[in-house]
């Protein structure tokens, strides 16, 4: 049985959207629907440009007086303006409080047991329950991994846990800015809504749902050998057909076009980055398949 682990994520920090119209403001912007929270603990959403490109992706979770969101921590001067740009005459206050909190992850056997009192601020994470809980400690409780039997692990020990999972991160796995939400999997890991109304570059979204245009995909792989490092092309025998991205041993992340693998695969030829096989492993809670394209 795993032992529970918590690691720190250095990279993370957190804004606050507090106000009168936070829930209005933020329900019409972002990809997910702000009325879950009433049901769950937080969700996964992200902040798309009118043409359907990822420019932040965020956790939300409630707080007292409004919400927190916990986010790529280079990107919160950019969120913060482009936040603000939205805001117009919304009664909203949005502050970068990262140096109040301590961005953990905690996962392993026993990810059940943090409190539940209110003494912290955590929640499952929303993408995935394997990938275990993220926490937003102070230094009024950052004791409490310890507490509840968690052991220090280094941040690459939660990277290799979410590839192993199959689960891509912005800013490593794909480029903020660069990058359809279906491409990250958003549609996969509960970031978006489809039945929620409007929300910037919501129709772009909804069009390649409805049409089953995505595709490429972040994907996990395994590899024979050695793997090159990250952003390394991969082929299908000589055609490039997408690159690596996080890897962790012998496994990896790559976004990949799905289809001309599934050419590859009918006709036989390898999947190779560098001079390394590479098979697509897909994970079991993965609702797409890697086919051909009809066209």
């Amino acid at each position: 049985m795993a032992k529970l682990k918590s690691a720190f994520l250095p990279d993370r920090g957190v804004v606050s959207i507090v106000g009168r119209d936070a829930q209005t403001f933020l329900q019409g912007i972002v990809t997910n629907d702000m009325g879950l929270l009433a049901t769950q603990q937080a969700i996964y959403a992200g902040l798309l440009t009118p043409q359907g490109k990822i420019l932040f992706d965020f956790f939300v979770t409630k707080i007292e007086g409004g919400y927190i969101l916990e986010v790529t921590r280079s990107q919160i001067p950019a969120l913060i303006q482009r936040l603000n740009l939205y805001k117009l005459r919304s009664n909203v206050e949005i502050t970068d409080c990262s140096a109040e909190y301590t961005v953990t992850a905690i996962w392993d056997d026993g990810i059940d047991a943090m409190p539940k009192d209110g003494s912290v601020i955590a929640f499952l994470d929303p993408r995935l329950p394997t990938l275990g809980f993220r926490a937003l400690l102070t230094l009024a409780n950052d004791k409490i991994p310890a507490e509840i039997g968690a052991d220090p692990a280094p941040r690459e020990d939660y990277d290799a846990h979410r590839i192993t999972l199959g689960v891509p991160e912005g800013g490593k796995d794909y480029e903020f800015g660069d990058a359809f939400p279906h491409e990250a999997l958003f549609d996969q890991l509960n970031g978006v809504s489809f039945s929620k109304g409007c929300f910037v570059g919501q129709e772009v979204v909804s069009r390649m749902q409805h049409r089953g245009t995505a595709r490429k995909r972040i994907v996990p792989v395994v590899a024979d050998g050695y793997l090159p490092d990250p952003g390394s092309e991969v082929r299908a025998g000589t055609a490039a057909i997408g690159t690596l991205a996080s890897t962790s041993g012998n496994r990896a992340l790559a976004l990949l076009r799905i289809d001309r693998a599934a050419e590859a695969a009918s006709k036989g030829e390898p999947l190779l980055s560098g001079n390394t096989h590479i098979r697509i492993d897909l994970p079991d809670w993965a609702t797409f398949k890697i086919a051909a394209s009809a066209d």
